[in-house]
């Protein structure tokens, strides 16, 4: 688990698969799945499969469902419909020994202030009926990991942002989970503290530990995610790797214009025909386009002066709000 190649725990013991059909080898399983509070319908027959030793997103508006599908993941709200397999186990049936099985970085940091870092470890470790000897030295093992060692006998409450999030995650492992659930894992955070979390976030993933998260952030889903789906309306509307959805929803490049006008919408009908899809906001016009300096070229020949250009590769974002909108869903 440190920097030597040592495992971390949550990946020292061979995980439980679902049997064929039902999974195959997926951590997690699910066909169908709802969710349902009342008349409104937060998750509207999904499937999905995760894997072992996969870092897979779950990405989404406000409202999208992604709360309410992790909720189902972590057997704190039953499912209306479905089937779900965790760990090859029935959540309805199994919660007790499915959450067992789990890690769970809330959105929220939950540590008790009063404790030192290793308190609130070997503490949360005896809800596993971990024995005090083991959990000493998991804690020691995890606040290396999460290089918090110096921090040890510290109280939590003065601690940064950064550093509470890395001792959450650290709490997360203590009992060796198959799967690590987490739930916007760096909001809030400065530029430093995230990429600090990633670089642990990463490390886990190499070494085989299993992670599902929810983010905001593109950038970090790009960073982390194997795969991932999108959801919107409690529905998914594309799957795969941030690589292949960009291929498949976007453009390889994006220009960005500029123009020295209170209306941009002056000059979308002069651009027409110069990208797959002109998309016209506030502030600029984006042109999405195979060829960004070609486009560009173009624009001059038709004699239009923007007050700027920038040319840039087409990322995740750029699906995420095509698929989604760039309305605020509140």
């Amino acid at each position: 688990m440190n920097e030597t190649g040592q495992r971390p725990p949550g990946h020292d013991h061979t995980p439980l698969h679902g049997p064929t059909g039902d999974g195959g080898r997926a951590l997690i399983h699910a066909r169908g799945l709802v969710k349902r509070f009342g008349e409104f319908t937060a998750v509207d027959g999904i499937d999905v499969d995760v894997q072992p030793g996969e870092a897979f997103g779950f990405l989404g508006p406000n409202g999208a469902g992604k709360s309410s599908t992790m909720r189902m993941i972590g057997c704190v709200s039953p499912p209306t419909d479905g089937v779900l397999r965790i760990v090859g186990l029935d959540p309805r049936r199994d919660g007790p020994a499915i959450r067992a099985r789990l890690g769970v970085c809330p959105q929220q940091d939950n540590l008790d202030p009063e404790l030192t870092l290793r308190e609130n470890l070997t503490t949360y470790a005896r809800y596993f009926g971990i024995p005090r000897r083991v959990a000493r030295q998991r804690a020691a093992e995890l606040l290396d990991f999460v290089q918090l060692t110096e921090r040890a006998n510290s109280k939590v409450e003065p601690l940064s942002g950064g550093m509470k999030r890395r001792l959450t995650i650290a709490r997360a492992l203590v009992n060796e989970p198959d799967i690590v659930l987490l739930d916007e894992p760096t909001t809030g955070l400065d530029p430093q503290a995230r990429h600090l979390v990633w670089e642990r976030l990463f490390r886990l993933k190499q070494q085989g530990v299993t992670l599902v998260l929810t983010t905001h952030y593109m950038d970090e889903a790009e960073q982390l995610c194997d795969r991932l789906v999108v959801m919107d309306g409690g529905r998914i509307v594309a799957e795969g790797s941030p690589r292949a959805l960009i291929e498949r929803h976007s453009t390889r490049e994006v220009v960005e214009l500029r123009f020295a006008t209170e209306s941009q919408e002056d000059f979308a009908g002069k651009l027409d025909g110069l990208g797959e899809r002109i998309e016209v906001l506030p502030d600029r016009i984006l042109l999405y386009v195979a060829d960004g300096d070609a486009a560009v070229a173009e624009v001059h020949g038709r004699a239009l002066t923007p007050a700027s250009v920038l040319v840039r590769r087409s990322s995740l974002e750029d699906v995420f709000l095509h698929l989604t909108g760039r309305t605020l869903v509140d």
